[in-house]
């Protein structure tokens, strides 16, 4: 047997044993907490994302479902549409061609029957997934503004401002306005004329001359913008203004800048903001915990 054999360190020599106990007595006696697993972290990235989602929904950007086929074909019954919200938050208001989402402004939708959401539907609402079902909303083209004159006879083109319109995106084998010309028109300042893709099909600023509001749509009573066809995904497109509304001469058109995300949902976009706020807060929580 070997005499006077050593334990493997030397007198001087540090144990990893005392180095934890030296760290927890420097520390006052404190006890590190526990790295904490993403499914603790889960409830408060979902929390997140909801609440960004109301705020994106309620200032930015929400989802509408198009109910009727007044719009076709450049909307169709069903389709999920994103509405700019931002943009009338800076004094935006809606320029010629484009398609508006507007609260009814005088009982358009009178005798319409409005559907009952389940639980499901509610929550989704909220959250900008679904339509509020309570909300009375229309969506039609603005095709003219404050101080603009209109006009469609039979048999011929809607003008504005003395400028006939080519309406590409009016659905097949309609007229302009055989159904019900009118004009023409000097829209109040404040105020918009709009009209339906669908012509034969769509109780708009023609049907109305005789209500309150004699056709034209207050201005505050527009939502915002439809920007984009978000679902279903192989109907995904843009909504742009038709160059027709850009000929010269019809009028100065001040083309707000698209200030609103439109390629994702108010709960895409939350979720994109929580997780980045999440991160960031278990990276503090860390730095925390490793700075002693």
């Amino acid at each position: 047997m070997a005499v006077g054999a050593r334990s493997g360190r030397d007198e001087g020599d540090e144990r990893p044993d005392d180095a934890v106990k030296r760290e927890a007595e420097e520390d006052g006696g404190t006890k590190a907490h526990p790295h904490r697993s993403f499914w603790k972290e889960l409830p408060l990235l979902v929390g997140i994302a909801l609440l960004l989602a109301l705020l994106i929904k309620t200032f930015l950007v929400q989802a509408f479902s198009i109910p009727s086929d007044s719009m076709q074909d450049t909307l169709q019954r069903g389709d999920r549409v994103l509405v700019d919200k931002l943009t009338p938050w800076f004094g935006s208001e809606p320029e010629r061609g484009e398609v508006v989402v507007f609260h009814d402004p005088a009982d358009w939708l009178a005798g319409e029957p409005t559907p009952e959401p389940n639980f499901m539907q509610t929550i989704l609402s909220k959250i900008g997934l679904m339509p509020d079902a309570a909300e009375k909303d229309l969506i039609k083209r603005t095709i003219a503004i404050g101080g603009d004159t209109v006009e469609c006879k039979k048999g011929g083109p809607v003008v504005v401002n003395g400028k006939e319109l080519v309406e590409p995106y009016i659905f097949p084998g309609n007229t302009p306005c055989d159904d019900a010309p009118f004009g023409p028109i000097t829209v109040p300042k404040g105020k918009i004329w709009v009209m339906g893709d669908h012509r034969q099909n769509s109780q708009d600023s023609r049907y109305h001359m005789q209500d309150s509001t004699q056709g034209f749509v207050p201005v505050d009573k527009v939502v915002g913008r439809a920007v984009v066809v978000a679902w279903p995904i192989t109907r995904w497109a843009t909504l742009p203004i038709p160059d027709t509304f850009d000929q010269p001469g019809i009028g100065k058109q001040n083309k707000a800048a698209a200030l609103a995300p439109v390629g994702l949902g108010p709960a895409a976009l939350g979720l994109t903001g929580a997780v980045p706020l999440v991160m960031w807060r278990r990276r503090r929580l860390t730095r925390g915990r490793t700075a002693g």
